[in-house]
Parts: C-alpha cells; sequence; structure tokens
C-alpha cells in the first residue's frame, strides 16, 4: 500500500512538471545554473496604445512555454508553447495577443484600461532537453492612466496657463 502512494506521489511530480502548473515559480532565470539560461535582455516598448514586452527565447532548447500572469493570485492570461513541430498560442482575455520569431517571444496587450492596472509575471518553463527548469523572467507594475485625466490635465493646464 506504501509502494502505491509513492508511486502515485512520484507520477502525479511527473505529470506537473511535464504538463507545467497554474503558477509560476518565484525563482528568478537569472539564478538558474544552466547554460542556456541567462539573464534575459528584455525589451519594452508602449506605442499606440499598446504594451510591448519582448524576451529572447532561451538557446539550445527544443521546448519550452512563456506564460504571462496577472495579479498577486497570478491568473494565467495568455501563454505561448513552442516545440520542434509547432507553436501554440493561448489567451485567456481578448487584450493578449503573443508574437512569435525564431529569436524572441513577444506579449502584447492591446486597449488598455484603469480595470488593466496590476502586477504582470512573465514565467518561462522549459521542457527539452531535461532537466524541467521553471522560472520567473520578469515582474513589473504596469499602471494605466485614464484618457479623461489626460483631458483634464491638459485642461487643467490651459485654464492655468489662461490665468
Amino acid at each position: 500500500m506504501k509502494l502505491v502512494a509513492v508511486t502515485f506521489c512520484v507520477l502525479c511530480f511527473q505529470f506537473e512538471a511535464l504538463h507545467g502548473v497554474d503558477s509560476c515559480s518565484s525563482r528568478p532565470c537569472k539564478n538558474i545554473d544552466q547554460p542556456h539560461v541567462s539573464d534575459p535582455q528584455v525589451m519594452v516598448e508602449f506605442e499606440n496604445g499598446n504594451f510591448k514586452f519582448t524576451f529572447p527565447n532561451p538557446k539550445n532548447v527544443s521546448e519550452f512555454s512563456m506564460t504571462l500572469f496577472k495579479g498577486h493570485d497570478k491568473k494565467e492570461i495568455c501563454a505561448l508553447h513552442l516545440s520542434k513541430e509547432k507553436v501554440i498560442p493561448k489567451s485567456n482575455v481578448i487584450y493578449c495577443q503573443t508574437e512569435h520569431s525564431n529569436s524572441s517571444t513577444t506579449f502584447i496587450l492591446t486597449n488598455l484600461e484603469r480595470k488593466h492596472i496590476d502586477i504582470y509575471t512573465y514565467c518561462l518553463e522549459m521542457f527539452l532537453p531535461p532537466p524541467y527548469i521553471d522560472c520567473r523572467l520578469k515582474e513589473t507594475y504596469l499602471y494605466i492612466q485614464d484618457k479623461e485625466d489626460c483631458i483634464s490635465l491638459g485642461l487643467m493646464s490651459w485654464i492655468i496657463t489662461g490665468l
């Protein structure tokens, strides 16, 4: 009976490692002693109301996933899984899309409003080659100013200038 319980626990752990978990490791990627994981140079762009976060793809890795989580409870909003054969994007919300190239992966947040203000966590899972690695690429706080606030600030400056 004890052997069955131990076998079940080992199988659950292996399934979780192979298929990922709904949360992100708190371990930063830069602290992992693996040759294919380095401190990623992250590029952040904000243009035309879109927020783009671009990460270099891990080197010498044939299968990996990048996932974007929102909030302290780490709700998954979009992800990208890449294997040798295909790229599989996944989005749980309409305001998040992914783009992939041979060298980088980009998360694009569009049509953002004040309700999207939160902490966003970007995570990386590397499946092949072994060992399985799960780590946090970046965590950032995103603040969105309402358009009405911008208009009222502009109007206020004109009123003050007029006085």
